[in-house]
């Protein structure tokens, strides 16, 4: 398991359960926000909580079966406040390089396999105010930015794997469905 401490949500924050593969909205392309307000700021609170909970350091809203271009990420996990980040309606606008990295998610818990991502990544995004900005990424920031995103398009990480290596997945998770214990 994890050597982290384990995370005490704040009282009266709601905590949202994270939906597991093949939940439907995983597969589908998250709407734009088109409303920036005191209710986004309210969800988007309780998704770092919901995300701490569930120890990542990344989380969709498809995730928490909310279908918005939302994501929040903390690659240091609660270490560095500022490091912190709310991604709303984020695009891609430039990559380079390439690493390979074993990656998990908490829509698929226990599964991790080894996904080819950029190493770097150029991201624009709106806060939680509706104000653009612009974030670059390297290393596990640039693999959390580009995870993240591919959520919010109905992208999972198993879809990035070879053909042969995401059929082995998909039994998997099979099996344990059938067993009761996915």
């Amino acid at each position: 398991m994890s050597d982290r401490t384990p995370h005490v949500p704040k009282p009266g924050v709601k905590i949202h359960e994270v939906v597991k593969y093949p939940e439907p909205v995983l597969a589908k392309v998250a709407e734009p926000v088109t409303v920036f307000d005191a209710e986004l700021e309210k969800l988007v609170e309780e998704m770092f909580e919901s995300m701490y909970l569930a120890e990542g350091i990344g989380l969709a809203a498809p995730q928490i079966a909310i279908s918005k271009q939302i994501t929040t990420i903390d690659v240091s996990y609660k270490e560095r406040p500022e490091d912190k980040l709310v991604l709303i309606n984020p695009v891609i606008l430039e990559m380079e390089g390439k690493q390979t990295e074993e990656e998990g998610c908490l829509s698929l818990p226990d599964i991790r396999e080894k996904v080819q991502r950029a190493s770097w990544v150029k991201v624009r995004a709106q806060n939680v105010k509706g104000e653009y900005f612009e974030i670059e990424g390297t290393e596990l920031l640039a693999r959390a930015l580009q995870h993240e995103i591919d959520h919010l398009h109905g992208i999972l990480f198993i879809d990035k794997l070879s053909r042969l290596k995401r059929d082995l997945v998909l039994r998997r998770i099979k099996k344990l469905i059938k067993h009761g214990e996915w």
